[in-house]
């Protein structure tokens, strides 16, 4: 029996879209033989990983990861699909085919296989929970549940399409004073390796002593050999850390607080964590989740740490039997307006409606202050770059005023 071997192919298929991909086969000619009976026309196909086929696989590094505006616009295609009354696995089909994600189209493929073996779709994502968040998943699992799984996918891209819209105004919000921050920085180390040099030297032969705002520039310019290199390795290696680091337990529990209690932007960075817990709650309430598992994925949907700890108390407030609004109260990242909203709606038996009322708010908010931000913080970085290029201009030429008393 012959060996089965691995094939790469390209080609198109029956509408002219050119497709690729892998498939098993005993030799070139049988793997031609399947596309052509799958409907699909080879270009070319070729053994991989051997001699001069052998290819170098770094599309893994450059594939464009799953963003949450890829799942919002896959839930609602999947959830006008199903409510057109096509089939689960038939539309799990389509849009594999079509998505323009390519992480996302192999998921769904795989997603797609699952299912066609006995498994539903909920336990089908839960697999590849790196691609699909819990608030997705306990979403789908809730539809499933009651029978409602159209209403539950289009949640899931309301949600996820305020989501990015609110991601996008953080970052019109961070976008300037970030720039402008990176490019002062630049122009300060510029300066002082290239530019603070040659004063120096025409400094040294006119003789005199230098002022001192001028001899620490040289200071700094003579040791740059030093502290440029230990400054871009530990950029580097705290940018590293960072990332591989942000969302561990100890140090969300520090960063956190500091975020909400920053100068300029702590009071956005609320309005933010606010808008998030109460559109995220409300959404999953209105989908049918249990109360206590909502609340343990809000917490950790929500972006801050001080928001998920507080929902501990609530959490163990609602075992009890108790309410949601007391224990919020006691919080001071909570607003009273929130706090009143929340309680109005457990009394009446609206809570999904008052949590609705409140994210849209507080997007509103969130919209608003930005703009404000925006326009305060432009000019206070132009003053910033000012002060900062202006006082090293300042600080070179300070020596020029006393050339001709030395010569």
């Amino acid at each position: 029996m012959a060996t089965a071997l691995t094939f790469t192919y390209r080609g198109k298929d029956a509408t002219g879209k050119k497709v690729t991909g892998v498939m098993d086969g005993p030799s070139e000619a049988i793997v031609s033989a399947k596309l052509r009976a799958q409907g699909v026309t080879p270009a070319s196909v070729r053994q991989a990983g051997t001699g001069l086929n052998a290819e170098i696989n770094l599309g893994g590094l450059f594939k464009k990861k799953v963003g949450l505006k890829d799942l919002a616009v896959m839930s609602r295609q999947l959830a006008t699909m199903i409510s057109s009354g096509l089939a689960l696995l038939r539309a799990l089909t389509i849009l594999s085919e079509q998505s323009e994600n390519e992480i996302l189209r192999e998921t769904l493929d795989s997603v797609r296989k699952d299912v066609e073996q006995g498994l539903s779709l909920s336990e089908a994502i839960a697999k590849h929970d790196t691609i699909f968040p819990p608030l997705f998943i306990n979403l789908v699992r809730a539809g499933e549940t009651g029978g409602f799984l159209e209403s539950s996918l289009q949640s899931v891209a309301e949600n996820y399409e305020k989501e990015v819209k609110l991601r996008g105004t953080i970052k019109s919000a961070l976008t300037y004073p970030v720039v402008v921050l990176i490019m002062a920085i630049l122009g300060v180390i510029g300066m002082i390796v290239f530019i603070v040099p040659v004063f120096k030297n025409m400094f040294e032969g006119l003789g005199g002593t230098l002022p001192l705002p001028t001899q620490f520039l040289v200071t700094l310019s003579e040791s740059a050999v030093y502290w440029l290199p230990i400054l871009v390795i530990s950029i580097v290696v705290f940018s590293v850390w960072w990332g591989r680091n942000k969302h561990q337990p100890k140090v969300r529990e520090v960063v956190d607080p500091l975020k909400l209690k920053m100068p300029v932007f702590g009071q956005l960075m609320t309005k933010i964590a606010i808008a998030r817990f109460t559109r995220n709650f409300g959404t999953m309430m209105r989908s049918g989740v249990p109360i206590l598992q909502a609340l343990s994925i809000v917490g950790a949907t929500s972006g801050n740490y001080v928001i998920e700890k507080a929902l501990v108390n609530v959490q163990e407030s609602v075992r009890q039997g108790r309410s949601i609004a007391a224990p919020l109260a006691d919080e001071p990242i909570f607003p009273q307006m929130v706090t009143q909203m929340i309680a109005v709606g457990e009394d009446s038996g609206s809570l999904e409606t008052m949590l609705a009322k409140v994210s849209d708010f507080y997007d509103a908010e969130v919209e608003s202050t930005t703009e404000q931000l925006t326009a305060l913080i432009e000019p206070l970085m132009i003053a910033f770059m000012g002060v900062l290029l202006g006082g090293m201009i300042l600080a070179l030429y300070l020596p020029v005023f006393n050339i001709f008393t030395l010569i």
